[in-house]
């Protein structure tokens, strides 16, 4: 029987998915990954917002929820200039991925929202583990689309 992995993210799935469980049929929007993008392993990613892949049906076979660690560091924000008056500037924060650090975990069910879980400071810097999106097997015997 023909496979895929395909990579879900967690802002797709948040923002207009549903939820599926291993044994759902599923059938989505996927887009093919192209040369070193391969989405933690994923042959094709899962495209909500108007992509041009086919629509490819299959059953979902497994389910690895996929962590990635990111180092955050504050954003700095430059004092307003003499004589302007208050100036309100959005603060925020900047990640960068820490490299190694994805781990995958087999669940039987994909969550509705996911999470960032805060893991300390160290070295200056804040570290928090979040739940990027998830990577399914998909069993495709009888899909349909140019997406198979």
């Amino acid at each position: 029987m023909p496979r895929k992995r395909v990579f879900y993210e967690d802002w797709q799935l948040e923002c207009c998915g549903t939820p599926f469980a291993v044994g759902d049929e599923v059938t989505w929007t996927l887009v093919a990954c192209a040369g070193t993008d391969r989405r933690y392993g994923a042959e094709a990613w899962v495209q909500n917002h108007g992509g041009t892949g086919g629509r490819t049906a299959g059953r979902v076979r497994d389910i690895e929820l996929v962590h990635q660690e990111y180092t955050c560091r504050p954003v700095a924000v430059e004092p307003p200039e003499p004589g302007r008056g208050l100036v309100l500037r959005a603060a925020g924060r900047g990640t960068e991925p820490v490299p190694g650090s994805v781990t995958r975990e087999p669940v039987d069910r994909c969550p509705r929202s996911f999470q960032e879980r805060d893991l300390g400071t160290a070295d200056g810097a804040r570290r928090v583990r979040r739940t990027v999106g998830v990577l399914v097997t998909l069993d495709l015997d009888g899909a349909t689309g140019p997406g198979r």
